[in-house]
This record gives C-alpha cells, structure tokens and sequence, in this order.
C-alpha cells in the first residue's frame, strides 16, 4: 500500500489533490499538509511516504525550500516529488527540477496527466526499494561466504547483481561494466571500458548522463532520486530506473561514478497493457508521449539510412492559463480540443503530432531535405492562430510560440531533440512570444553558463560573497545629502565584483531572491542605524525589492522584522519597486504596499515612464516618490521627446503631491536642466558613483555637494 503526503496551503487545492492522488491506485493513503514546515516535521519524526505532491509559492518555506530539506535528509533524499504551481512562467520548472524536484505540473492540472505521472514515479519507488533490497541481500550472502575485499570478489558481486552498473572516471571514460550493463545497454564490456560515454553509448546517453556525473564529480553526493529513462537497445526499447553514487577514494576524491540501473520493462509493459487508451491523450485524441517517442525512434532510424532530416518543434500556447483562470477548466480543456484540431489541418500525411503536457504540443515533420521546410511548417503552424476560437458561445484569441531542432545536424536522440527544441521555444518566448525560433548551439553553451551561474550564486550567498554599495542622492533646491540607494554587489572569488544585472535575473529564476533581498535590507538597515548613532542625520535609506516577492503576501512582515532588528525608524526606510511589479501584482502588491505605508515606510516608483505610468494606479497606491528612468535623464539635452516625457512626469508627481527623483546623472546639462524643471532630488555619478560605506563617509561629513574621485564600484 502506497503512501501520499500532499502539502498545499490552500484547503481547496489540498482537497483537489488529495482526491487525485487517492484515484491512481487502489489502496492509496494520503497525509495532506497546509504547512510545508509541519510537514517537514512530521517526515522527520517518522513520516516516509513513497510519494510528495506539494505546491511551489507557500508561505514560511516555499516548495524548492521544502524539497532542498528533504533532500538534505538521508531517510527522505530519495522521495520522489511533484511540484504544483498554476505560474505559467517556464522558469518555474527549471526552479523546482533544479531544486530537486522528480516531476512537475502546470496548474490547472490535467487530471489524466496527473495520474499517469503519479502511477509512474510510484512505480520507480518500489523498483527503487527493490533495487535497494536485492543489493542489500547480495552484500550479505558475500559476507557470508566470507569475501576478501579483492578486485576478484567485487567483480563477481557486480556480475552477480540483477541490476546494471557502470563506472566512469572524471574524464567520462568506462571502467567497468557489469553483465547486466551489458544486457541492458546492448554491448559487451571488452567493447565499452575505455571508451567515452558518447562512443559506448551514442550522444543521447552521454549528453544527459555526462551532466548528472559532473554534479556527483563536484559534489560528492550520490544522486538516489529515482529517475526513469528509456534506452535503445537491439531488441528495442527499454524503461529503466537510474541513481548514481561516487567512489571516493581514502584521500577523499572522487575517482569515479558508479550508475546503477534497473530494467523495469516488463513493468511497464504490463501496466500499459493494462491502461485502456494508453496509446492515445484522453483529452485531445491525438498520440500519447510514448507513442509519439516511439514514432519518432522509428523516423529517426529511417531517416538515418535514407540521409535524411527529422524537424522537431515544440508548440507552447502563450497566456493560454489566463483564459483558463478567467473561463474555467471545461472551457480550457474544449479550447485544447480546438486547438489540436486546428493545428492537425496543418500538418502534412507523415507529420505527428501529440499534447506533450497541458498545453503544449510536440511534432515531427520527417522527409526534411533543407531547413526551409521546416520554416514553411512553423509558419502554417502559427497562421493557424490568425483567426480567433469560438468556444461555448465566446470568441477568444490566442497565439503560440515555437521552438524547432533538426535531426541529425542538432542532435541523434529522442531526448536531445526534445531538449533542443524546448530550448528554441523558450527562446521563442523571450523574444515576445507568437514567433518561432531555430535551435542553435549556443543555446546550449548559455544553458550550461547558466547552470554554472547558478552553482556559483548558490555558493555565494551561503559564503557571504555579496557587499553593498551606496549612491548619494542629493536635494536639488539645498545641495544637501538626502538619501543614498542601497546596490548589491557580488565579490566573486575569480571575477572580482560582479554588477547586479549578470545575477538578479538568475537569482529570481532560481529562489534566491527572497533570501538575498532580505540580506540586503538587513544590511542596508544596519547600515544606516550605524550612521545615525555616528550623528550622520537626514537620511533615507532607499532599497529594491524584485517583483517577484509581490506575487505573494508576507513581504511586508519580512520588512517589518528586520526594522525591529535593527532597530531603523521605519520612515528613514525607502522601499524602491518598479510600476509592474505593482500592476502585475496588483492585488497583493497593493495589500503589501498599504501595510507597509502605514507602518511608516516610504515608497517609491523605481524606473517610472518605462512601464505603463498609469495615473490611476499611482493616485491608489500609497506612493510618495517617482523617479525618473535613467534613459529618460541621460538624453534630455539633446532629445525634445525625453525633455517633454521628464518635464511631465515632474509636473504629474508634483500634481499628486509626491517627490520625484532623477537617477543616473551624469552631466552639469543634466543638472542643470533637471533644477530648472523643479525636480526634488537626482543621483548619477555626476553627484557619487556607487561606493562602499566606509568610502561615503567623508561625505556623510559635509553633508553636502558634488564629490569627485571615489573609488567606483
């Protein structure tokens, strides 16, 4: 019997998920949570389920927090896990697999979906435990028979095991391979050992496995989380359960990852024999995901003989959960129905197509004899969202955005291919959306950067790598020092200071925002309490906060604790948020923004005139300062537009009684043009470069003017 924790802080979601979860298997029992830390509390006081369903934005411990404990725990670090959340933002799942999480679900969740990827890691659970049993049991009976330790007896225990193993050193060379390696993978070891991963085993294998090593390399730990993959082999396809582990040698270095695998083929064979319409998405009647697989394995094979091109694209509908939100879950699943009808009438007779995952789409487009072909299809695919849907009586427009990858030039695997194309359609994203976009192999170099980045800025916050510069701003009717903005740097160990622009964006991708922000007002806080108690008096202390706090409630409290830590009187606190933090965020930020105004603190509109200046939204919000964008103050010598854009905001803020600064002021012209229009105060480095506390306190001193030849951040 099978046993389910499900945590979401919402009982209408608890409640969803809780009757999903009961419906995949007979027997199922299910432990539901509202809080993700009782429920981390729970597991270490003995609670081992085979399976975790849990929300992604909770409050007190979001769902990549809740997963990197268990995973810290050795009795919960295999679990698999499901991480739900309705952000239609795709980095969000790159945020809860990085954090380590097994799988990931769109909100509103596709109920069939849902119970075949819960039946699926369910079943890797108990293969795991059986893997685990049998090695356990082996281990014992050599100990029995009173193994010597030698080379001899460990590559009899090896061969004597049901289940795969392979070694492979740092340079991703085989070691070792065990009989049933070589029935699994299809080749014998005297063929194997010596050989790189991609010459053993073909560039699919290599390319996901050879990222899995590197992180057991790097860090030492095995990677336990049951991972399922499917293998080519002489006899075909084959499903197979995978973990890894190092072997550390008695300097303690990691000499070489050892990756076991279990065939669980007949399993899953047997469980899709007993699956009505397993071959086929329930919801839109096209090919299910293994079927399609298998058709392109198939088209790929012949496609290789015949030196011929494979496109595959990977179709995702832009803003499609808004309209599910606004309409409802049946009218979602008719407009899918719609879409999937639409699309096939551009599809030529060999094309494939299937509902990869809620609403995206995958297809193969064989007999490609020049890219342009391939061109040609994505533009029929996103001329089929030129004419509006009519749905239940209501007209409802809709686009797409696609990523496509050729075969062989791009890649000579299933896998490769899906992750190629995935990465050309977010890229289609990023670039506005309703387009289309090639693969290209500097994707993938950004991609590997990124992971890089990403370990990189983890190590950074737990090692304290970040600093804070301050930038003056000045008063421009008294020339007297007013406020300073606090600007976060990272004192990388290689690159030396590191700006904010190469890490914030990646730091919001990944979940570390929140923690990073709240060192950062922590530290800015201390700060200035430290300069009043030196007598450096009338001054405010302006810090950033990204939108992505705003998306939930509780950052107000987070402020609110680190005032009366440190012991700042909330009015010298001035909280910087840009307009679409607070327009995309409208009901929350707004929620945020009042308690904090009452509360004491300033607020101001960070970069105003570059989003939507709205006059409603900033008459609601309880705001007491605009500043101008840079780009707007840098061109408003020589540019009649931003001249007319600056004096109007000056005039708009003045109107509504708010204060309005200038940033990034540079020249005497600007200055002098930013006085004459009435603006309150300006920062830039005609006034200050940004520069470490101990660097503005000859400044604090005089309290005033223009300071030249500071050491710039």
């Amino acid at each position: 019997m099978a046993n389910v924790v499900v945590i979401d802080d919402r009982v209408t979601n608890r409640n969803i998920l809780t009757r999903l979860a009961k419906s995949v298997e007979e027997g199922i029992q299910v432990t539901s949570f509202a809080d993700p830390v009782l429920a981390l509390a729970q597991l270490d006081a003995g609670l081992v389920p085979d399976l975790v369903i849990t929300d992604f934005s909770m409050p007190g411990m979001d769902g990549a927090a809740l997963i990197g404990a268990m995973r810290e725990r050795e009795r919960l670090a295999d679990i698999p896990v499901i991480v739900v959340t309705s952000y239609e933002d795709r980095e969000y799942r790159y945020r809860a697999l990085s954090a380590g999480a097994t799988d990931f679900l769109q909100s509103p969740l596709d109920h069939s979906e849902f119970r075949a990827r819960a039946r699926n890691l369910l079943t890797m659970r108990r293969q795991q435990r059986l893997l685990a049993e049998r090695a356990a049991g082996l281990e014992q009976a050599l100990m029995a028979r009173g193994g010597d330790g030698t080379e001899a007896a460990k590559a009899a225990l090896l061969d004597a095991l049901p289940v795969a193993i392979m070694a492979v050193d740092p340079r991703g060379r085989v070691l070792s391979l065990n009989s049933a390696g070589e029935a699994l993978y299809g080749i014998g070891r005297d063929q194997a050992i010596g050989q790189t991963l991609q010459e053993a085993l073909g560039e699919g294998y290599a390319t996901k496995h050879g990222v899995l090593n590197e992180k057991v390399l790097e860090t030492a730990l095995p990677i336990a989380s049951p991972r399922l993959e499917v293998l080519e082999s002489t006899d075909g396809q084959r499903s197979a359960v995978f973990a890894k582990a190092p072997a550390i040698d008695a300097a303690g270095r990691v000499r070489a990852v050892y990756t076991a695998a279990l065939d669980i083929s007949e399993v899953r064979r047997a469980e899709q024999a007993g699956t009505s319409g397993s071959l086929v998405d329930p919801l839109t009647g096209l090919p299910s995901v293994d079927s399609f697989r298998e058709r392109v394995e198939q088209e790929l094979s012949r496609a290789r003989r015949q030196s011929e091109f494979v496109a595959l694209l990977h179709l995702d509908l832009d803003r499609y959960k808004g309209l599910n939100d606004a309409f409802g879950e049946p009218f979602g699943d008719a407009l899918l129905r719609e879409v999937a009808q639409r699309l096939k009438g551009q599809l030529g007779e060999h094309d494939v197509m299937a509902r990869l995952r809620s609403d995206e789409f995958v297809v193969m487009h064989p007999g490609v004899r020049r890219a342009d072909d391939a061109t040609e299809l994505c533009r029929r695919l996103g001329e089929a969202f030129g004419q509006p849907w009519l749905i239940d009586g209501q007209e409802v427009h809709l686009s797409a955005s696609i990523g496509a990858t050729l075969f062989p030039t791009d890649g000579k695997s299933v896998e490769t291919l899906l992750k190629n194309a995935d990465l050309a359609m977010y890229r289609a994203k990023a670039s506005g959306r309703d387009t289309y976009r090639f693969f290209a192999a500097e994707m993938n170099v950004a991609a590997r950067r990124a992971v890089t980045l990403e370990r990189e800025l983890r190590v950074a916050l737990a090692a304290d790598q970040f600093l804070l510069y301050y930038q003056p701003q000045l008063a421009l009717d008294s020339g007297r020092l007013v406020g300073m903005e606090a600007l976060v740097r990272w004192n990388h160990p290689e690159r030396g200071i590191v700006r904010p622009g190469e890490f914030i964006g990646l730091a919001e991708d990944i979940g570390l925002i929140a923690p990073l922000t709240k060192w950062v007002l922590k530290t800015a806080c201390r700060q200035l309490r430290l300069w009043l108690e030196r007598g450096f008096r009338g001054m405010q202390m302006s810090v950033n906060l990204s939108p992505i706090q705003f998306r939930e409630r509780g950052v107000e409290l987070m402020i609110e604790g680190i005032l009366g830590e440190t012991g700042l009187p909330p009015a010298l606190l001035d909280i910087e948020l840009t307009e679409n933090a607070v327009i995309e965020n409208s009901q929350t930020a707004t929620a945020s923004l009042r308690y904090l105004h009452q509360l004491g603190v300033t607020l101001s509109i960070d970069d105003f005139g570059t989003g939507y200046s709205s006059l409603s939204y900033v008459k609601r919000l309880p705001v007491q300062r605009l500043k101008i964008d840079q780009s707007f103050v840098q061109n408003v010598e020589h540019s009649a537009n931003d001249e007319v854009i600056v004096r109007a905001i000056i005039n708009l803020g003045h109107s509504l009684g708010l204060k309005v600064i200038a940033e990034g002021v540079e020249t005497e012209g600007q200055l002098a043009r930013l006085r004459r229009y009435g603006c309150d105060e300006a920062q830039g480095h005609l006034i200050s470069p940004p520069v470490r506390a101990e660097d503005l306190e000859p400044l604090l001193r005089t309290g005033s003017v223009l300071v030249r030849g500071m050491r710039q951040a």
